[in-house]
């Protein structure tokens, strides 16, 4: 990313970066109450991260900071510019939905900051949003075509059945699609996801994010989902779907993958439902890459919330590079320890550093907010260089880091 804004309009968002440090919540707040006014443009996103956390607009505000403080140094944010291509791309958002966002970002500047708003002010964030927009949209349109080119690609919404449901926990039921048409599929790259537009009897039409749970293939995909205690998407597909059923399906994306051209050994690292990505890149390497040493970490509460542990275990069985060991938090009397798990309490750096090549590996992390920071930090802190740590979080990811 190359810079071309005027000197005049770098002067004047950097200016804007104290008042951004102090309102840059309440301007994202104001923006998104602005936005969703347009029932069209609501409908886009996925509201679970605008409910009682608020994390889309934590997000957000911290992402309009670090744009701000970077505007002269456009390289350091080309990750995050990534990152957030994909997820349009999930959500299917199109270069004629921007000016929407504009205009609300800028009347939400305005209706916050009122006087201290001027002119210069507004027309210097119009500039900058729009630098920003076309990037996105270059970017965004590359990944379009080449999800359309692909074999078994497309681009949008395409019917997905579901042909069958597996309960692989207390709490994570796994399902398995197969497009309606009965055409080829586009191969994933282990750890990307999909993005569903629910339509659920009483809702707005909703968007939710899953990642793929099985390796690459041209037939279907499998999705491993945790029934959440408040979670309309997830509890309707737990108690209110069935084999059969029909789901309307955006093609994978997410810049959180399995390098498969590495050499280094890798460390697959989770947490709860966190494991989802973990299996199609556990599977992926345990049909391609015979000789790679990986080793499998996963944390969970006990016995009742461990998904696929028998998976896992035939895979390691069959594999001698592949090594798993498991952690429960709280084992139940009925856990074995040598059997279900391996160590009692919680994953560690310690413990990492210990019994994984923490010099050469490339760790790869997905689990909840503070396993998360816990291990992104941690690994730097002992060693890790960032180029070796991986990660993926369900939601908002720009917060890990900067709430750390």
């Amino acid at each position: 990313m190359t810079s071309t804004l005027s000197d005049m309009s770098i002067h004047l968002v950097k200016a804007t970066v104290p008042v951004l440090q102090e309102h840059g919540l309440a301007i994202t707040l104001r923006m998104y109450e602005r936005m969703f006014q347009n029932e069209a443009i609501r409908d886009l996103f996925n509201q679970s991260h605008h409910g009682e956390t608020g994390s889309q607009p934590k997000a957000l505000a911290s992402a309009i900071l670090a744009y701000a403080q970077n505007i002269d140094n456009l390289s350091a944010l080309a990750p995050a510019v990534e990152r957030i291509a994909q997820k349009h791309v999930g959500l299917h958002i199109l270069p004629e939905h921007y000016p929407y966002v504009a205009e609300a970002l800028l009347g939400a500047i305005k209706d916050v900051l009122g006087d201290a708003a001027t002119d210069e002010i507004l027309a210097a964030w119009g500039e900058a949003y729009w630098f920003l927009a076309h990037v996105l949209i270059g970017r965004e349109t590359t990944i379009y075509s080449s999800l359309a080119s692909r074999p078994g690609g497309w681009n949008g919404w395409r019917n997905f059945r579901i042909e069958a449901m597996q309960r692989e926990s207390e709490v994570i039921t796994s399902f398995l699609l197969r497009p309606e048409d009965g055409k080829p599929i586009l191969r994933h790259q282990p750890g990307q996801y999909l993005t569903f537009w629910l339509d659920i009897p009483g809702q707005h039409p909703l968007k939710r994010n899953y990642s793929i749970s099985s390796a690459p293939n041209d037939e279907t995909y499998r999705i491993s989902v945790k029934l959440e205690p408040q979670g309309i998407a997830s509890g309707w597909l737990h108690e209110h779907t069935e084999v059969g059923q029909v789901l309307k399906v955006a093609p994978p994306a997410g810049e959180f993958f399995l390098n498969e051209e590495s050499p280094r050994p890798v460390v697959l690292l989770s947490g709860g439902v966190g494991l989802t990505p973990m299996i199609s890149m556990l599977e992926t390497i345990a049909d391609r890459y015979p000789n790679k040493c990986v080793h499998y970490v996963h944390g969970t509460l006990d016995g009742s919330t461990h998904a696929m542990h028998d998976h896992v275990r035939s895979l390691a069985e069959a594999h001698a590079n592949i090594r798993s060991t498991t952690f429960y938090v709280e084992p139940r009397a009925e856990d074995r320890r040598g059997v279900d798990y391996d160590h009692e309490g919680l994953i560690t750096v310690d413990w990492l550093r210990a019994n994984t090549p923490l010099d050469e590996a490339g760790y790869y992390l997905c689990g909840p907010r503070p396993f998360l920071r816990a291990f992104v930090s941690g690994l730097a802190l002992a060693g890790v260089r960032s180029n070796r740590i991986h990660y993926e979080f369900f939601g908002p990811a720009d917060e890990i880091l900067t709430a750390a």
